[in-house]
């Protein structure tokens, strides 16, 4: 099922559309692979399995999975990806160390 990836999609495109600066897609993707880590431990650690069941089912376990479900296949490609996601992942920690300094000035 391509869920996953069409929600991702029209997420980037809605944030490109609104939002056009390239730290605005840097955000959205680090927000969206700590929702899916937050779920993810939520799904391992709580009692009830039919919760924990549906988000197995239809939610990624971070967006590492999500570039390995479609690109496994294709180890140049997956790989790629995955240092893409790793340098995005440099971008929003340099942008969080600057907004943190900034605050720290005030």
């Amino acid at each position: 099922m391509y869920i996953d990836l069409i929600v991702i999609i029209i997420l980037i495109v809605l944030v490109a559309m609104f939002f056009r600066r390239f730290s605005s897609f840097v955000f959205l993707m680090a927000i969206i692979d700590i929702f899916l880590r937050i779920l993810t431990f939520i799904k391992n650690n709580i009692g009830l399995k039919d919760v924990s069941h549906i988000i197995g089912k239809y939610l990624p376990e971070n967006m590492f999975a999500i570039i390995n479900k479609y690109t496994g296949n294709y180890p140049l490609i997956n790989t790629i990806l995955k240092w893409c996601f790793v340098i995005l992942m440099i971008f929003f920690l340099s942008y969080i160390i600057k907004i943190f300094l900034k605050k720290r000035k005030i």
